[in-house]
C-alpha cells in the first residue's frame, strides 16, 4: 500500500474513533442530563403540589387515581398510608412501567411522604420518558450521519492533501531512482518542496549518485586499462609462438609444448574477452538503437551451427510462427540467443532433439528453446547464471562464462529468462520480450 493511503487511512480511523467516542460520551451525557432535568422538575411538581394541596384536591385524587394530563405525560397519584407522626422527607427516584388507556408506557417516577390534617399519604409524580427516547434515537441518527460525512470529507481531504504533499516524494524517486538507466546522465536539478525531509532525500541521493558516477568512470578506465594491458601482451605472446612453431628445426616434443600454450594463451584471451563483455554490459556501454528481428538472428545461429548440428545428428524442429522485432543491439542479442542455442548442441546426446518455438502472450513475445540432453539438478539450475559455473561434461573449451553472458545481456534489454530441467531429460529455456 502506498504511503499515501496510508496516512489517509490512518487519518480517516483516528478520526473514526474520536467520533465514535464522541457519539458514545454526547449519548450518554444526553441522557444523564434528560433523567436530572426530569428529576428537577418533578421536585418542582411536587413542592408545587404539596404547596398548593388542600383537602377537595385529595378526595379527588383519591376518588380519581391516578390523575394523568391529556397527552399522558405526566401523571400526579395520592394515596394513604399508615399513618407516621413525622415521615422521613427523603425523596425516591425510580423507572417503571404505568399502563393507561391500555398502553404501557414508561415514566421516571418520583415518591415521598408527607402529613396533611394528622394523616400520611404517598405521594407520586411521574413523568414519561418517551421524549427521551425519541430524543436519544433522533441522536443517534444524526451521529451515524454525521459520522458517514466526516468520513468521506475525511478520507477526500485527506488524499488530496496527501498526494499533494507527497507529489515532490514520488517525483524524487521517479526521476533519481527509476529512471536512472546510466548514472552518466543522472538528473542532479533538485525537485521543488518546501519539505525539508523531502531536501535532504534529495540531496543524499544526489550524493550518493555522484559517488555510483566516479566509481563506474574508474571501472570504465580500469576495463580500458585491463583491455590495453593484458589482451595486448597475450595477442604479442602468442605471435612469437605462432612464429616459433613455424621453424623447421623444432622437435615432436617442443612443437607440442609450444602448442599447448598457444592454446592456454587463447583460452586466456578467450576469458578476458568474456568478462570484458559482461562489464561493459552491465555498465551499458552499447547502443541499443538497432531494430533486431529474431528469426533473422535464429537463421544466422542455425547456419553456423549446423556443422555441429549434423555432427552429433542432432534433429532441429524450427517451430518460429511469428515475425517479431525488438529494438536493441544486434550483435547482443545475436551473442544472447546463440549461447543459449550452442549450449543446447553441446549438452545435448547424439541423435537427440532441439526444438525452437516461439508464441505471443498478449503483449509479450515468448521464445522456447528445448533440448534432450543431459538436463540439471535443481542446485544446478539456482547456479546457472554465475560466473565460471560449468556443467559436468567432456567440454573442454567451456569457461563457465556462457550463461552469465546471457544473463547480462538479458537484464540489458529487459528480457525475462527462466529455466526448467531434469537431469537426464533435457533442458527448456524460455525468454520472454516485454514490448
Amino acid at each position: 500500500m502506498k504511503l499515501q493511503f496510508k496516512l489517509a487511512l490512518y487519518n480517516t480511523l483516528t478520526k473514526i474513533a474520536v467520533i465514535l467516542f464522541t457519539g458514545l460520551f454526547t449519548l450518554l451525557a444526553i441522557e444523564k442530563l434528560s433523567v436530572n432535568h426530569i428529576e428537577v422538575r418533578l421536585q418542582k411538581s411536587k413542592d408545587m403540589v404539596i404547596r398548593q394541596m388542600s383537602s377537595n384536591e385529595i378526595k379527588n385524587f383519591l376518588i380519581n387515581q391516578p390523575d394523568y394530563n391529556i397527552l399522558n405525560q405526566e401523571y400526579v397519584l395520592i394515596k394513604p398510608i399508615v399513618f407516621e407522626p413525622n415521615p422521613p422527607n427523603a425523596i425516591k427516584y425510580r423507572t417503571a412501567q404505568r399502563v393507561v388507556d391500555n398502553n404501557s408506557e414508561t415514566y421516571r417516577i418520583l415518591s415521598t411522604r408527607f402529613n396533611f390534617k394528622n394523616k400520611t399519604y404517598l405521594l407520586e409524580i411521574g413523568e414519561s420518558t418517551e421524549s427521551v427516547e425519541d430524543l436519544k434515537t433522533i441522536i443517534k441518527k444524526f451521529t451515524l450521519v454525521v459520522l458517514v460525512i466526516a468520513l468521506a470529507l475525511t478520507l477526500a481531504s485527506d488524499l488530496i492533501f496527501t498526494k499533494y504533499l507527497l507529489n515532490p516524494f514520488y517525483k524524487i524517486i521517479d526521476r533519481k531512482l527509476i529512471k536512472v538507466n546510466d548514472p552518466l546522465n543522472f538528473d542532479y536539478e533538485k525537485v521543488k518542496t518546501s519539505t525539508q525531509d523531502f531536501n535532504l532525500l534529495d540531496d543524499s541521493i544526489s550524493s550518493l549518485m555522484k559517488k555510483i558516477t566516479d566509481l563506474f568512470l574508474l571501472e570504465k578506465q580500469f576495463i580500458a586499462n585491463v583491455s590495453h594491458e593484458l589482451l595486448t601482451p597475450i595477442s604479442i605472446i602468442s605471435s612469437r609462438l605462432e612464429n616459433l612453431m613455424l621453424q623447421e628445426n623444432l622437435s615432436e616434443e617442443a612443437e607440442n609444448k609450444l602448442f599447448a600454450s598457444l592454446k592456454t594463451l587463447n583460452r586466456l584471451k578467450s576469458i578476458i574477452n568474456s568478462l570484458l563483455l559482461i562489464s561493459k554490459v552491465e555498465n551499458n556501454q552499447f547502443n541499443k538503437s538497432d531494430s533486431v528481428k529474431i528469426t533473422d538472428v535464429l537463421t544466422e545461429i542455425i547456419e553456423e551451427l549446423e556443422d555441429r548440428l549434423e555432427a552429433k545428428q542432432i534433429v532441429l524442429n524450427n517451430n518460429i510462427k511469428y515475425q517479431y522485432t525488438i529494438t536493441g543491439n544486434r550483435p547482443l542479442v545475436h551473442t544472447l540467443l546463440f549461447n543459449i542455442i550452442n549450449n543446447a548442441v553441446k549438452y545435448n546426446y547424439p541423435k537427440g532433439t532441439l526444438t525452437i518455438a516461439d508464441q505471443v502472450a498478449g503483449d509479450k513475445y515468448i521464445l522456447t528453446i528445448i533440448d534432450s540432453g543431459v538436463g540439471m539438478e535443481p542446485e544446478q539450475i539456482e547456479k546457472a547464471f554465475n560466473r565460471f559455473e560449468k556443467l559436468e561434461s567432456d567440454e573442454m573449451e567451456s569457461f563457465g562464462l556462457g550463461l552469465a553472458i546471457v544473463k547480462s545481456i538479458a537484464t540489458f534489454h529487459h528480457i525475462s529468462i527462466d529455466i526448467r530441467s531434469n537431469r537426464g531429460k533435457g533442458t527448456a529455456f524460455t525468454l520472454t520480450f516485454n514490448s
